[in-house]
């Protein structure tokens, strides 16, 4: 495995300690089925960089597998944004991957913010982010898959800022993990568009300037 601290490859060295057995109660109140679950804490130190890794699992009374998580470092399984990404745009876009798993809703409104924040750098400075969001589509400017998507991250953001109620039976509907999910693949597209595309498109146009100088050519503008 890769140390989710220094990303170096490690061989895994876990020891495991049960905390809390079938019957015991102080734990009680962590399982998911009442009183049949058992968890067990896996603990090493990385060999490269001597930090701690922790990871909480929790198994049934047979101790089958039900879950398993690092718990320290707190860590993402997606990717960090892209370096070309403004710092406190991708700060945002970190901790909303960094809490999808706890909190869809946290994310979902990490993530509106993320967008709203990428819009005003594009220059859509409306107020709201639904207005931003048209006028960024009704630009032209972006694919017409990019496009489509963004539209749909509407609806899903002001979901996460004002929560919608079942029709039927008036009870508030929470936001979805595939619906947070949705906002942080759009937001990976629109950097990608935004940042990422434009800097490796300027980066090879200042290479071949490069070139063409040395060879007393005009430039590329």
């Amino acid at each position: 495995m890769k140390c989710p601290h220094c990303t170096l490859e490690i061989h895994t060295s876990f020891s495991k300690q049960t905390i809390y057995d079938y019957g015991s109660h102080p734990f009680e109140a962590l399982n998911h089925q009442g009183a049949d679950s058992r968890w067990e804490i896996e603990a090493m130190v990385c060999p490269a960089c001597n930090k701690g890794i922790l990871i909480l699992s929790e198994r049934s009374e047979n101790w089958d597998l039900r879950e398993k998580r690092m718990i320290y470092p707190r860590t993402s399984s997606r990717p960090l944004a892209p370096v070309e990404v403004p710092s406190s745009i991708a700060e945002d876009f970190n901790e909303a991957c960094l809490v999808l798993d706890d909190s869809p809703k946290a994310s979902a409104a990490l993530s509106r913010r993320c967008l709203q924040a990428i819009l005003r750098d594009k220059g859509y400075t409306q107020k709201d982010l639904a207005p931003a969001i048209a006028a960024a589509i009704a630009s032209n400017t972006l694919p017409s898959e990019l496009a489509e998507s963004l539209d749909a991250v509407r609806n899903i953001g002001n979901f996460a800022a004002h929560p919608m109620k079942d029709t039927s039976s008036g009870a508030v509907l929470p936001v979805e993990l595939h619906e947070a999910e949705w906002n942080l693949e759009v937001l990976e597209s629109l950097f990608d568009f935004y940042y990422v595309a434009p800097a490796l498109l300027a980066a090879k146009k200042a290479a071949l300037n490069q070139k063409l100088a040395a060879a007393n050519k005009p430039l590329i503008k």
